[in-house]
């Protein structure tokens, strides 16, 4: 495999709203990114991926895009952008920026034409339909967001289609204009000098022609449209179409958000052969938690399953494709919480999650304060959240009889604004984020969780965050080594190795809050890396994992 420079790099997600505020308005800015750019480099990041920043009326926390081109003026300026840019470059750090361009904000300029006649030069820039003959919806579709996914603009009496907020109407990639002019905008911000897109809900782009109705899920008011516009009959179509006229002419990382994608499908979509995009993000292990009801309906974890799913998508796209890594982002809850153990043990089970998912083939994303072990937020009201997705869901499972002290634990412990509350930079007020109020609150164990007593502690998760950034940019075996999983019928314990040239390495976590005996089959002199201070007890033949303990072993041959 031809080596990228995205290879042995690692990307660090900033969600501006929530990194740090410089004027004390109490919302993240781009000022606030530039003031933490030292702490990022010290971390050892190559890769800063930044959520939209562009001018929004923020329905949808910057999803909703009124222009590609400007700046929202809470976070700053273009002038305070290119700042940004230029330090992060002198520091060796590159820009990702997020790339929305499935649907817009129902207020940018070719909405408001679109909307005003249907002989409209905009009107085919969105996807417009009449109801149907009896009077209904022009078809059964759902919002991701909760509802219907068709909205009844007045001036015209015809439906535009949202699969997300009423105010976010999506875009007719059908029209060669419209993408022609998504091609140039993009094309324009790689000439101001950007590093590359994370592509943003990318595979829903293309829609079955027709739009037909969908099966409706048992219990749901709505069609699950997604087997109309997942993976649709254009999209690659349209992603070569893209690459051929903006990014694959620049040396740039392109990450495809792609729910509902396969291993198959990646394999199509990250084949450099093929030129659609580097890599794509998968949803499949976001899901392990998720009962017959979707994201709300919460059922415990299941390791097995889990290493069902990683070693799926290692095997398969090896030498043929390329994997992101990830835990966190701005639409997950907190891993620690999730998957590890956010009380007795949260420093051990941070270190452990981060070794299992740092050691695997692909290109790690580390989501803001993850690397200083934040945990979820059990607000006690519902009026403290935020997040529309939160509220959608709350007013429509409430309004059919849900019980609100049930719906409340769910969003306890999946709701999104569990990774949007601020980053906790010290025990001061705030955590440090701001002078002003917090547009969404601080999670209450910031006095104990933060950045400057991470700092000052050696043994931190930071600098074991670090230590895993620095592995990876000092050895090929981590980059290209193949994967193989071991004691697989183990359920307490992930173990695999990663093999390149003439050289293994073991990585053994255990998921367990008791000690855990496993057989041994190789030499464990040379310990790489490990989450507790003395080396595990054990002998020749077996070793003896403590809590959430994770060991590392090179071996050569």
């Amino acid at each position: 495999m031809e080596r990228k420079w995205w290879h042995d790099s690692v990307v660090y997600q900033i969600y501006p709203r929530s990194f740090n505020d410089s004027n004390g308005d109490g919302i993240g800015d781009l000022v606030g990114i530039i003031e933490k750019l030292d702490y990022l480099k010290e971390l050892g990041i190559d890769v800063i991926w930044l959520s939209p920043v562009y001018d929004s009326p923020n329905d949808d926390n910057g999803y909703d895009i009124r222009d590609y081109e400007a700046i929202m003026s809470e976070f700053g300026t273009m002038a305070d952008f290119d700042r940004l840019l230029d330090q992060a470059h002198e520091r060796g750090i590159k820009i990702v920026m997020d790339l929305v361009i499935n649907h817009s904000s129902d207020e940018h300029a070719w909405f408001a034409e679109s909307r005003k006649s249907k002989d409209n030069p905009y009107r085919d820039y969105y996807i417009w339909r009449s109801a149907n003959e009896d009077g209904t919806l022009p078809n059964n579709w759902g919002s991701i967001f909760s509802g219907p996914a068709w909205e009844l603009d007045e001036a015209t009496n015809e439906y535009y289609l949202h699969l997300f907020s009423k105010k976010q109407p999506d875009l007719n990639w059908e029209n060669e204009k419209l993408r022609q002019e998504v091609y140039q905008m993009i094309t324009r911000w790689l000439d101001r000098g950007i590093d590359g897109f994370r592509m943003d809900v990318i595979n829903l782009i293309s829609k079955t022609p027709g739009l037909p109705d969908a099966t409706v899920p048992p219990g749901a008011l709505y069609g699950d449209g997604g087997q109309h516009y997942i993976n649709g009959p254009r999209i690659h179509e349209f992603l070569k179409e893209m690459n051929d006229a903006s990014f694959g002419n620049y040396d740039v990382l392109t990450v495809g958000e792609m729910p509902g994608a396969t291993t198959d499908d990646a394999i199509l979509y990250t084949d450099p052969e093929r030129k659609e995009v580097n890599m794509v993000f998968t949803f499949e292990h976001m899901d392990l938690d998720s009962g017959p009801g979707g994201k709300w309906d919460v059922k415990p974890f299941d390791l097995q399953k889990l290493k069902e799913n990683f070693t799926k998508w290692q095997v398969a796209l090896h030498e043929k494709g390329w994997n992101s890594l990830y835990w966190n982002n701005h639409d997950q809850p907190r891993v620690v919480s999730r998957f590890g153990n956010d009380t007795t043990y949260r420093v051990e089970s941070a270190k452990m999650l981060a070794t299992l998912l740092h050691l695997l083939k692909g290109t790690p994303y580390i989501y803001q304060g993850e690397e200083i072990g934040m945990t979820n937020v059990a607000f006690e009201s519902i009026e403290d959240y935020e997040d529309i997705e939160i509220r959608n869901m709350w007013k429509e499972r409430t309004e059919q009889g849900a019980s609100p002290a049930e719906l409340l634990r769910a969003v306890h412990v999946k709701g999104r604004d569990n990774a949007r509350t601020p980053i906790q930079w010290d025990a001061t007020e705030h955590a440090g984020f701001t002078t002003g109020t917090p547009w969404l609150k601080v999670n209450p164990n910031y006095p104990t969780i933060n950045v400057e007593q991470a700092l000052e502690d050696p043994d931190s998760i930071f600098y074991y965050y670090k230590q895993l950034i620095a592995l990876r940019h000092q050895h090929d075996v981590i980059v290209y080594g193949e994967y193989a999983l071991i004691l697989e019928e183990e359920t307490d314990i992930y173990a695999y190795t990663r093999t390149y040239e003439n050289e293994t390495w073991y990585i053994y976590c255990s998921f367990s809050q008791e000690e855990v005996t496993v057989p041994l089959s190789h030499d464990t002199s040379d310990p790489v890396i490990g989450n507790y201070s003395e080396s595990p007890a054990g002998s020749k033949e077996e070793l003896v994992l403590r809590p959430y303990e994770a060991i590392v072993y090179r071996t050569t041959r």
